[in-house]
């Protein structure tokens, strides 16, 4: 066998930090006089001068026995919680305020803490114990069994300080602003790493020395290089990865290589008395690539001793490996395998932090014993505080077990794989919740229903657009052929003078019905288009268009369903460990609720600090198990983890998972093409909607002109009947005759009721003719008109569709007599229910006028400008 690689007294010891003077006596006396008498603090002298002894020995540079300096700071530690608990230290006006803890940071030397918390105290007392301890070890000569045994202890114990400090002092020193990082919660961590790294180091070079068989001194050193790995890692994460010196990585990470290494030759030994050449050949080559790779990033500023215990080793590793080789190309010519598909190399841990509890009790401490206080109400709240100390801290260990389940699962997409191998697929919530959101609105299958229903309301307002239209230009027909009939007689304005206003809007509605309707081919067409993309959104359950995670088409060993087995079986353990946690922190709350201990405290006669300990000693059993669980759960994670390695492996997990996020992304993507078209149409019916309102309204205004015509129509053929038959009474016709609305006149817009007279009489200022002797040529009936007489009444209103109000004046006033425009203009291009170009064309100059007399059908091609009233969706104003 190999002599041990020569690592020995190449180990790391902690400085204890240093301090400035502090007069704690008279702080304490002053406070003890003012609250209490001046006999009180006259019986506490010997306490007071204790107290100051101790100070004082922490201030000086240690000059005893590293033994007599641990006591003295264990002492000194429980002393402070005999102060702690009696006098009140801190900025308050009411406590002890004139007090500054200072303390330099051990590794860098001109940084330092300043607070009036003696947590801090405590803190640095807690690391200069972990430090001494440290000291302790490596002072002893470990080149003999004894004395790496007590190396050993010494680190174990260095461990449990700085692991104490980090459960019990850290948080509450770190508090203030004015902090060092050597105190810190990772600080602390790190160190406890690093002195059971060393104390696991001393109980493998006597594993060596005592003979032992090399997989039990590889199981040994692969636990010493998880320690210094474990210190590694904090060493290079935030706060210390700029704080420690060079030396300090180089040192952590070669000791990290050099014992993984020796791992890797003590197994390689076991191997090869096994013959398992293969296997030995694969350990090798890691050992050596481990080292070599250390040596290529860390040999700067490592001891030389180090080094040279590497390059042995790297020798020993090389040489097995040469031997191994030539072997299994001459005799066993196995495959070699890849290191990656090595198990990890057994490990097991000889050394743990010792417990510093019962060391650094301070529930007997007899300082300061006169000063408890009596009232019973202040010892309960404290007692409180402690139980709710334990149920926040096992409650935020409960919880982080919960997280980091939760987190690994995710990492490794558990339970969704197995989910998808049975079938059970889902989608992300937020993609599920939007499928649902489109379904729950008919799906891309609706969407030909609002398009029929976008296209009926286009029909109503041509239809209404067209009625309107014919209605004047009937009016305006029967105008013509009574003024070439009655010639100079018929003295009334022409129609298309006095339905310019009207029929200037309705081109321009006509217009805007004209680009509407491309709008509505351009929508259609998108839905034509997207269908095949959209119609994954018709699928109900929309789980279907998931893809399944199916078995391997060939299979060489059939051992799909004991894979997929053993990792369902880990998932139901692992979720039996979470009902677990919950159950704990369930049975932690109802034993805090019914904790009473008042009557105790009132007829206790000892120390509180007793009864607490005793008291809070019944949670004790439940952190217990919250621990097992915690730690089962990390060992079953660890067994899930390489479960699903072989599950991904065997079900071609990857392929999976690419076609799931396509299909994923199809979703997305079908989804945005339909609530973009959805919007359209729903854009293009509040136009609708809006313009039939609007032409509803000039419809209305039309037939109430028209009938006004009529009204007038009836008075001027008596009168002129009159004339040609010689009965004219020669009456001045602006006196009894109809006072017609020319254009140069204003203020006289007369305004009928939405039914018209059953007779002329009622017509002010008319007088009643007699029975008319002339009748219009007759008239094609036309839509939404009636031909009953009179010849000239006003026509039936068709009912405005959808069940529009369309309220509005009679007719539109004549050139002279406009009304003041209203306060919105329908006039804007087309409906802009698509989200592009479509509906954005520039606005045409309005077509040329017709010339009177002439009333065409409007031209369908004028796109003036068609604007919105003010309630009409923002993406409608130009």
């Amino acid at each position: 066998m190999a002599s041990p690689s020569s690592s020995a007294n190449v180990m790391l010891a902690i400085f204890e930090k240093k301090t400035v003077s502090l007069d704690l006596y008279r702080p304490l006396r002053n406070y003890i006089v003012f609250n209490y008498s001046e006999r009180e603090a006259q019986n506490l002298e010997d306490d007071l001068q204790t107290i100051k002894q101790y100070r004082s020995e922490i201030e000086r540079v240690p000059a005893d026995s590293l033994p007599a300096r641990r006591d003295m700071l264990q002492n000194y530690y429980k002393a402070l919680c005999a102060v702690e608990s009696r006098f009140p230290i801190s900025p308050d006006n009411d406590h002890i305020n004139s007090v500054y803890f200072t303390w330099y940071d051990t590794f860098k030397i001109k940084q330092k803490a300043v607070q009036q918390n003696i947590d801090l105290e405590k803190a640095a007392v807690l690391f200069n114990l972990g430090a001494v301890h440290s000291q302790m070890g490596l002072s002893l000569d470990r080149s003999a069994v004894e004395g790496r045994r007590q190396a050993s202890h010494s680190f174990i114990a260095a461990a449990g300080a700085f692991a104490f400090l980090r459960d019990n002092v850290a948080m509450k020193a770190s508090m203030g602003t004015s902090t060092t990082v050597d105190m810190s919660v990772e600080c602390a961590g790190m160190l406890e790493r690093l002195m059971l790294a060393q104390a696991q180091e001393c109980v493998f070079e006597n594993t060596i020395a005592k003979g032992s068989t090399p997989g039990v001194c590889a199981k040994i050193s692969r636990q010493v290089g998880i320690y210094y790995e474990e210190a590694l890692a904090a060493l290079n994460v935030a706060p210390l990865t700029y704080h420690f010196d060079k030396g300090w990585l180089a040192h952590v990470q070669l000791k990290a290589a050099l014992f993984y290494a020796e791992a890797c030759y003590r197994y390689g030994m076991e191997l090869h008395e096994k013959e398992e050449i293969a296997e030995e050949i694969a350990r090798l080559k890691s050992g050596i690539s481990a080292l070599s790779e250390a040596k290529k990033t860390s040999s700067k500023g490592a001891a030389q001793q180090l080094l040279d215990a590497i390059n042995k080793l790297d020798a020993n590793l090389n040489q097995n490996l040469a031997r191994a080789v030539k072997e299994n190309d001459r005799v066993y010519l196995m495959r070699v395998p890849q290191a990656s598909s090595l198990p990890p190399l057994p490990a097991f841990a000889m050394v743990k932090p010792m417990p510093m509890n019962d060391v650094l009790d301070a529930s007997k401490e007899k300082m300061f014993a006169s000063l408890v206080p009596d009232n019973s109400a202040k010892a309960l709240s404290r007692y409180t505080e402690m139980v709710d100390d334990v149920i926040r801290a096992q409650a935020e260990r409960l919880q982080q077990g919960s997280e980091l389940a939760r987190v690994k699962l995710k990492e490794m997409d558990l339970p969704d794989s197995i989910l998808a191998l049975e079938g059970n697929l889902t989608l992300p919530m937020a993609l599920k919740e939007d499928v649902d959101a489109v379904q729950i609105c008919g799906g891309p299958a609706g969407l030909e229903a609002e398009l029929q229903q976008l296209n009926d309301l286009k029909r109503v307002n041509q239809e209404l657009l067209i009625q309107t239209e014919e209605l004047l230009q009937k009016e305006a027909t029967e105008d013509a052929q009574f003024r070439s009939q009655f010639g100079t007689r018929w003295t009334r304005p022409q129609s298309s003078t006095l339905t310019k206003n009207l029929q200037d809007r309705l081109n321009r509605f006509a217009g805007n019905l004209k680009q509407a309707a491309e709008s509505d081919t351009r929508i259609e067409r998108s839905v034509r288009d997207h269908a095949a993309l959209m119609s994954i959104l018709d699928r109900r359950p929309i789980e279907s268009a998931l893809p399944t995670l199916a078995r391997p088409i060939m299979s060489l060993d059939a051992n799909e369903d004991a894979i997929a087995g053993a990792l369902k079986q880990s998932l139901r353990q692992l979720e039996g460990l979470g009902a677990q946690r919950a159950g704990l922190e369930d049975m932690l709350k109802e034993m805090k609720r019914k904790d009473d201990i008042l009557p105790k405290l009132m007829t206790s006669t000892g120390s509180h600090e007793d009864l607490f300990r005793k008291e809070i000693a019944k949670y004790d059993h439940i952190c217990e198990e919250i621990s097992k669980n915690l730690e089962a759960q990390e060992q079953l994670l660890l067994q899930i983890q390489a479960q699903n390695v072989d599950f991904a492996s065997t079900f071609n997990l990857e392929d999976y998972k690419a076609s799931r996020e396509r299909t994923f992304k199809q979703i997305e993507a079908a989804i945005s093409k339909y609530q973009e078209i959805k919007e359209n149409i729903n854009e293009g019916l509040k136009f609708y909607v809006t313009l039939q309102d609007a032409i509803t309204n000039v419809k209305q205004q039309g037939s109430d002109f028209v009938m006004t015509r009529n009204m007038q129509c009836r008075e001027m053929m008596d009168d002129v009947q009159r004339q040609m038959s010689g009965l004219s009474f020669q009456e001045n016709k602006g006196s009894n005759g109809y006072n017609y609305p020319s254009a140069p006149q204003s203020h006289q817009v007369p305004r009928s009721n939405p039914q018209p007279p059953a007779d002329p009489a009622n017509i002010p200022n008319a007088v009643r003719p007699p029975a008319p002797t002339y009748q219009p040529p007759h008239q094609p009936a036309m839509p939404g008109y009636t031909q009953n007489p009179p010849p000239y009444g006003a026509p039936q209103q068709q009912p405005p569709p959808y069940n529009l109000q369309a309220p509005g004046p009679p007719y539109p006033p004549t050139q002279h007599q406009q009304q003041p425009p209203p306060n919105h203009e329908y006039g804007q291009p087309a409906y802009p229910g698509w989200r592009g170009p479509y509906y954005n064309a520039p606005p045409q100059q309005p077509a040329p006028l017709q010339q009177q007399g002439s009333m065409p059908r409007p031209p369908y091609t004028v796109p003036s400008p068609y604007h919105l009233p003010p309630h009409q969706s923002g993406y409608y104003q130009q």
